[in-house]
């Protein structure tokens, strides 16, 4: 994150069911641990790993979890783990590139009671809130106020409009539930980023992708496991913000990006002669050429000189594993 607020964080504190607004022994049943296996030629399996953690929240008694999606992509075998130790097996059955959510199936009975969904909307900064993952079937919550809801951008070609940053960090983030303070759930749990106080010292900082995004696109998700729009243009770059300048970090070696001839190290100047500054400049230039297959006219500076290439772009969920299907 790059010229962001300097926020205050307030130091980590265990909820005491007494000290909420909600029944919050109950809430917490509701969150359980995720573990997942991915094959080791993966298309994701050198950046993200072979077997990832985390957890996930019930959104439906049925046993329908949502979680984050890097934890369960390109799974081959996926776990559910409640808070009484039982482990029950599961199936991702939809991952949204562009929200970053995941929809996990379980298979077989959860009995666990479903957490409703609130509205991150509605709340405020310095809210208070409480942040709920765990692992190996322990739960941890955190308790934290949300220090910041503003635009967000990943190095990965992510981008979220509002994403909602809540301190102190909880040390397990990847799928906790963010519980509002109602009891209702309000964000996933995505990252853990750091952010200077402005007094030379670093602070732990959680972003969470805000559940608003999720009724949308929820049914669809289900029927198709997917969203049945054109896909956005990807070009399989890790890009970051330096100085105003957008600088190309790595590229995917099998991605659009490497085929056209770009590399670490070059510097995005312009996309379709608009010339881009930030992350989000870049992204929505990219995404307004069109669907994946568009072909993205891109400046670049390499060693003090302007070139220009031209990138096919291509559709993410094309590079990944399927899940299969138990």
């Amino acid at each position: 994150m790059i010229d962001k607020p300097r926020w205050e964080v307030p130091s980590a504190q265990q909820p005491r069911p007494e000290d909420s607004g909600f029944d919050l022994d109950h809430a917490l049943q509701s969150i359980v641990t995720v573990q997942a296996e991915i094959p080791a030629d993966a298309f994701t399996a050198q950046i993200l790993g072979t077997e990832r953690g985390g957890s996930g929240v019930v959104i439906r008694e049925s046993g329908l979890v949502l979680t984050i999606g890097y934890l369960v992509t390109e799974a081959e075998n996926v776990t559910l783990t409640c808070a009484d130790g039982r482990v029950v097996p599961a199936h991702p059955i939809a991952i949204d590139q562009e929200t970053g959510f995941a929809l996990v199936q379980a298979l077989g009975a959860l009995d666990l009671p479903a957490l409703p969904m609130g509205a991150a909307s509605g709340v405020a900064i310095g809210d208070p809130v409480v942040m709920a993952g765990g692992g190996a079937g322990r739960k941890q919550a955190v308790r934290a106020r949300v220090v910041g809801k503003e635009d967000f951008s990943g190095y990965w070609e992510y981008y979220l409009d509002e994403a909602i940053f809540t301190a102190p960090a909880h040390p397990l983030w990847g799928g906790a539930g963010l519980i509002g303070p109602d009891g209702k759930l309000i964000g996933i749990g995505s990252l853990h980023v750091q952010q200077s106080d402005g007094r030379g010292h670093d602070q732990d900082v959680n972003m969470s992708v805000p559940i608003d995004l999720l009724p949308p696109v929820l049914e669809e998700l289900l029927a198709h496991g997917r969203l049945l729009k054109p896909a956005r243009p990807w070009l399989g770059l890790y890009s970051a913000e330096n100085g105003g300048r957008i600088v190309v970090a790595d590229v995917t070696e099998e991605g659009p990006a490497a085929a056209a001839g770009l590399r670490g190290g070059d510097i995005i100047a312009s996309v379709r002669d608009t010339a881009v500054e930030t992350l989000s400049d870049f992204y929505r230039e990219i995404w307004s050429c069109g669907p994946a297959g568009a072909e993205i006219p891109i400046e670049i500076v390499r060693e003090k000189r302007n070139l220009w290439v031209r990138v096919k772009s291509a559709d993410r969920a094309s590079f990944l594993k399927k899940p299969r299907m138990h």
